[in-house]
């Protein structure tokens, strides 16, 4: 390890629902930030975030929560240290689907997860890979030039397709459309943002929704995106 007082310091938060796999996932992206001159501390609750200590020094976070809650205490930390410049980056459930009644925390992500329809109902056997399902991340025009995406092209996966409400004031990098089939509510496709940054005071944020389990994290594109994702993210104060 190098002088410490020249790494980067990079928080994950991880937890919740298991069957994304937090630890898995989250354990993939360690060597990648040590390699990168992060010295990287888990930890297993959102208690952290109400450390304000630890919090303001901190120039990294990814977070991998599925489900929970946030004490206002740990709400006005998280935000306080984004707005104070450290760089927040997480994926699909991790963050989309984490804390529901956390105002502050919506708006600074800036969409939720809402559904993943899935197969038709008539395809449907009872299995989890009914909500599996062949769909495409389409970049757009600022994704083709965006140093997370850039040299990426369109690519397709078969797993959770992500339908999320989400504010105008996103920086989209990839969408996916979801669509409209025999049977289905919705009478047109519906495209969502795929993967997306977010300027929020001095920090920057970093999403993508796909990531549902490991091998989902490991396909080369995603984890290329999400590497990519973790250090746009950082903070720099150069």
């Amino acid at each position: 390890m190098g002088d410490t007082r020249d790494m980067k310091s990079a928080l994950i938060v991880r937890g919740g629902w298991e069957g994304h796999q937090p630890k898995e996932t989250s354990d993939l992206f360690i060597p990648f930030l040590e390699s990168h001159g992060f010295e990287v501390r888990v930890e297993e609750s959102t208690a952290i975030y109400a450390d304000e200590t630890f919090m303001s020094k901190v120039d990294l976070i990814v977070q991998v929560i599925t489900f929970g809650t946030l004490t206002e205490a740990e709400s006005d930390g998280l935000e306080r240290a984004v707005v104070a410049g450290a760089g927040f980056a997480g994926w699909h459930g991790g963050v989309l689907a984490s804390f529901p009644l956390a105002e502050k925390y919506l708006h600074m992500i800036g969409a939720i997860f809402v559904s993943h329809p899935g197969k038709p109902a008539v395809e449907r056997v009872g299995e989890p890979s009914d909500w599996f399902v062949p769909h495409t991340y389409s970049l757009t025009e600022k994704g083709q030039n965006h140093e997370i995406t850039r040299g990426i092209a369109d690519f397709e996966l078969d797993t959770e397709q992500y339908w999320v409400l989400h504010d105008p004031y996103l920086e989209i990098l990839a969408n996916t459309t979801q669509k409209a089939r025999p049977g289905d509510p919705w009478h047109e496709d519906v495209k969502s943002p795929a993967v997306w940054t977010r300027l929020w005071g001095a920090g920057k944020i970093f999403v993508i929704t796909c990531g549902h389990d490991l091998e989902v994290v490991k396909d080369q594109r995603v984890e290329q995106i999400i590497q990519r994702g973790m250090l746009w993210a950082t903070r720099n104060d150069s």
